[in-house]
């Protein structure tokens, strides 16, 4: 079956519960012939619970909103420049298992830290990517009906201040970092694309089309 092009929606900055509502009305509403998707956008100051969560984690989160999600793992952040990958995709169609798509996303990263001359690695007690031991990147899937929906964040230029009031992904002390930090002084948006890039040769997608910038009624 021909499942290409995939396409490309660039949302900006969207309200989390509105973009997890949204994901989720896809996932359940698509059929065999759904083309799969990829959101690209970034959050308003949130925090994100997954369904293993323990409270103990969320240290502090003062004003910033607490929501409750359907993705494994413990608790972390999004904000205004980070950058959040939504991979809409369905597995039993492209032949591909959850741990080969996580595999993908975290090696996509890497190979974009290593075109700018950054060497960073993924762990298994902790998924996400690191350099020099700090979290830039950090991942989550859910699958249903065969369908993944979330997908990965990655710190480009934030206030990274919020992951001090909480244990990141359950990790007491775990530093975090970005790539402003880094030295990478290019924009989001060229991010973006440059990631796009190396997502699409990690997952063998051959074609991919830009779309309108429309959530899923």
């Amino acid at each position: 079956m021909n499942f290409e092009p995939l396409l490309i929606r660039h949302f900006g900055l969207v309200d989390y519960q509105t973009a997890f509502d949204a994901m989720r009305r896809f996932t359940e509403s698509r059929g065999p012939d759904t083309p799969d998707e990829i959101w690209l956008l970034q959050h308003p100051p949130v925090f994100t619970q997954g369904m293993n969560g323990k409270p103990e984690h969320l240290l502090a989160p003062g004003e910033i909103p607490v929501v409750a999600v359907d993705r494994g793992g413990q608790v972390t952040y999004h904000g205004p420049g980070q950058l959040v990958v939504y991979l809409l995709l369905d597995l039993r169609r492209r032949g591909v298992g959850v741990r080969q798509v996580v595999s993908a996303m975290e090696q996509a990263v890497i190979e974009l830290l290593r075109d700018y001359d950054l060497q960073s690695e993924a762990r298994q007690d902790a998924p996400g990517v690191y350099v020099h031991g700090n979290k830039v990147a950090s991942l989550g899937l859910r699958v249903r009906r065969n369908g993944s929906y979330h997908g990965l964040s990655l710190n480009v230029e934030m206030d990274l201040e919020p992951f001090s009031r909480i244990n990141p992904c359950g990790h007491r002390g775990l530093g975090v970092t970005q790539l402003r930090a880094l030295g990478i002084d290019d924009s989001l948006q060229t991010v973006a694309q440059k990631l796009l890039e190396q997502l699409a040769e990690q997952l063998g997608i051959a074609a991919w089309q830009q779309a309108p910038a429309a959530l899923p009624a």
